[in-house]
């Protein structure tokens, strides 16, 4: 099977999406898809992730593209901010009319 543009699918990079949502305060992973190029990505991850209207802004990333670490290095890899106690808000008086802290 091919595209407009002569390429397999199934040679078609895979993307990762992200949507924003109208209550939302940060972008959440909704799912992949395959695309031709990123512009192609952006218009099919709209008619696949936000058919109902629901997002006010989508990312498109390819998977290629993400570096992440390894649930098998959680340990090592988060540990040194365990011991830097100045991260935590332990040394601060928090006035009782801030909410939310």
């Amino acid at each position: 099977m091919t595209g407009d543009n002569g390429a397999a699918k199934a040679d078609w990079p895979l993307f990762e999406v992200f949507v924003r949502g109208k209550r939302g305060l940060n972008h959440v992973h909704v799912g992949s898809l395959h695309a031709a190029d990123e512009e192609m990505a952006l218009h099919n991850a709209r008619n696949l992730y936000t058919r109902r209207n629901e997002g006010v802004s989508i990312w498109v990333v390819r998977a290629d593209a993400i570096t992440a670490s390894s649930p098998d290095e959680k340990d090592p890899f988060f540990a040194p901010s365990g011991d830097k106690v100045y991260r935590h808000p332990t040394f601060y008086r928090i006035p009782d009319d801030v909410p939310h802290m």
